[in-house]
């Protein structure tokens, strides 16, 4: 029998959405905001724990995932970026359990995120026994073609040091960049789709068969 794998996901919703205008974590698809759709997902993987990061206006957020089997932690210096919140996630899987063996580094607006995907990248770890595994998709509306790895991405717990050391707002990109020899990748072009601005979710609804706001 195959040794169970534990990993712990760290979903990344401490931001203050300026460029969307208010907080997209609370965007509603389908009947749901775009961060109770993550955590969903997240819940019908195998990660345990689920923790969320929440910072900016985090008393009007935290209602929608208060009554879920996750940890909810706040980042006090989200001002600062995804490195921060990178930091305030992974501190907390590293202290809740050593059999804890990678972090999986999810955003809340990637609406197409699916455990399937997950699963893909869970694979893909076993499969080529790289300690990092990112998803890697096309972003034809942003004018180029196959784009960098990003997230999700998984990291073996050898890598939670250095994902504490980040800062900034550039997230976990500079160790997918250093640590190129340690990297796999997983197609996932449904990924590329993110909601940042306003036209972005205008565009993502118009597309969906059916979309609820209220």
């Amino acid at each position: 029998m195959a040794k169970p794998f534990h990993f712990g996901a760290v979903v990344l919703a401490a931001g203050a959405s300026t460029r969307m205008g208010e907080p997209k974590q609370l965007l509603r698809l389908d009947g749901r905001t775009l961060l109770r759709r993550t955590v969903d997902t997240l819940l019908a993987s195998p990660a345990w724990p689920v923790v969320i990061v929440l910072g900016a206006q985090m008393a009007s957020i935290r209602p929608e995932v208060a009554r879920l089997p996750v940890l909810i932690v706040e980042n006090r210096e989200w001002v600062e970026g995804l490195a921060s919140s990178i930091r305030t996630g992974v501190s907390v899987l590293e202290t809740f359990s050593l059999s804890i063996e990678a972090a999986l580094l999810v955003l809340c607006d990637q609406p197409n995120l699916s455990p399937d995907a997950i699963t893909r990248l869970i694979e893909t770890h076993h499969r080529t026994g790289k300690s990092i595994v990112a998803a890697g998709y096309a972003c034809p509306e942003r004018g180029r073609g196959a784009g960098p790895p990003g997230p999700p991405a998984l990291f073996a717990r050898s890598h939670f040091h250095e994902l504490m050391e980040l800062r900034g707002a550039g997230g976990a990109r500079p160790l997918l960049a250093r640590h190129a020899e340690l990297l796999a990748t997983v197609d996932l072009p449904e990924l590329a789709t993110d909601l940042d601005t306003p036209a972005d979710y205008r565009t993502f609804l118009a597309n969906q068969p059916s979309t609820d706001r209220s």
